[in-house]
């Protein structure tokens, strides 16, 4: 007895996507060998791969740009986990990039995500209440005090403010914002986010940077990303950095040092009852 299904009772599966033929796959409507190899980067296919619209020059110059100050930042805590894990499973090396990935939160690799959620809630309020976004500098830095000032009543970080090492300023805050006003891509979540730089002071006590992570989340939000998918953008970026990590530990490794140097300096202390931890200022953690 057959077991074949008629065809018109097979269920169909819908995708704008990729598909593939005997001697052919396409991508995004283009024929992959043909169309799109050796002539759309990397980061245009993946531009074109979330939006379903391909990038414009503009456009794609402004997304290439964040994705290259999300890719590293040395040996942060995701850098390490890629490099441990790589070091106890050197036959595995997708679960030393997981390691890595999953690692990105709401200290590392998260805040463009946060920022660009916290800046589209605001702007979305806004124009609710008043019908329409501000449209000079006053406006902005108005909006931007009343956003501060409920996240400080709040008792909530301001996502996109603070570095533990950039304190003086991080240098890819005013490159990202220079790109995108170049490319004529300078949108209200950029004005908002430069605004909140401006007039934070004033609320907060202290004057923090506006860190990479941020401006990041902001023009990903100019772009017209989804909120949802932004901290897919900067894991995407920061795949190519563990990448990275984990081809210099071949060729220099560094992991077990990293692991001696811990477990032969652990000392044991009795727990202390209640033994509590506490987070940090507005400028310790939420960073890159």
């Amino acid at each position: 007895m057959s077991t074949d299904q008629p065809r018109d009772s097979v269920p169909s599966f819908p995708t704008s996507l990729g598909t593939s033929e005997g001697t052919t796959i396409t991508l995004l409507g283009q024929d992959l060998a043909n169309d799109l190899m050796g002539n759309v980067s990397f980061g245009e296919l993946s531009y074109w791969l979330i939006t379903l619209q391909r990038p414009t020059p503009q456009q794609a110059r402004l997304f290439e740009a964040v994705l290259l100050g999300l890719a590293d930042h040395g040996f942060t805590p995701t850098a390490i986990a890629a490099r441990l894990t790589y070091l106890s499973a050197p036959d595995a090396i997708q679960g030393a990039l997981a390691a890595g990935i999953l690692g990105g939160g709401s200290r590392f690799l998260g805040v463009t995500e946060d920022t660009g959620r916290f800046l589209a809630d605001v702007l979305a309020a806004a124009a609710q209440d008043a019908g329409t976004l501000p449209g000079d500098e006053q406006g902005w830095d108005e909006l931007a005090r009343r956003a501060v000032a409920d996240r400080k009543a709040a008792g909530r970080f301001v996502p996109g403010l603070g570095h533990p090492v950039h304190k003086e300023g991080d240098p890819r805050t005013p490159r990202i914002i220079a790109i995108a006003r170049a490319e004529g891509l300078y949108g209200p979540h950029l004005a908002l986010f430069e605004a909140i730089g401006r007039v934070h002071p004033e609320i907060l006590g202290k004057r923090l940077p506006l860190n990479g992570a941020g401006v990041s989340g902001a023009a990903l939000a100019d772009l017209g990303l989804p909120v949802e998918l932004l901290r897919g953008v900067v894991l995407l970026a920061r795949c190519a950095g563990l990448l990275g990590h984990i081809a210099e530990e071949i060729r220099r490794p560094v992991a077990d040092s990293i692991y001696r140097t811990v477990d032969r300096n652990a000392v044991y202390i009795p727990p202390v009852p209640d033994e509590t931890g506490a987070d940090g200022d507005q400028d310790v953690p939420h960073l890159r």
